[in-house]
């Protein structure tokens, strides 16, 4: 029975969402107000991803697409700065930078089996 409940937890958080993914898109982009527009991620991708690339505190340049994978990413340069960012829920990048966020099937799965566990384990 633990085994059982061990690998439905295990496999929850390796679900994906059905439907198709939807993403802010934009290039280029000095403002994060232009970046408006919406794209379903259909064949494209899995991912949202936001690249923003910032400039001696200046102005920031902005970028956000669907893709189908991303890393993370950050580096502080003399003349500015670099952040990439990747989140895999819809719209999840409306700010200029987001963390990768898990899904709420995720999070309410993995709080019913540690629940579980413990009445389980209180049980023995």
């Amino acid at each position: 029975m633990k085994a059982l409940l061990i690998f439905v937890v295990a496999g929850s958080f390796f679900m994906q969402p059905t439907g198709s993914l939807k993403c802010y898109t934009c290039n280029t982009q000095v403002n994060n107000n232009n970046c408006k527009g919406q794209q379903n991620c259909d064949g494209i991708g899995q991912v949202c991803k936001t690249d923003v690339i910032g400039v001696v505190g200046l102005f920031n340049v902005i970028s956000k697409e669907c893709t189908a994978s991303c890393d993370p990413y950050f580096s502080d340069f003399k003349v500015g700065r670099r952040n990439v960012s990747c989140c895999a829920t819809d719209l999840c990048n409306v700010n200029g930078a987001s963390d990768f966020k898990m899904g709420y099937v995720q999070v309410a799965l993995a709080l019913s089996a540690s629940l579980a566990c413990i009445l389980l384990r209180s049980r023995l």
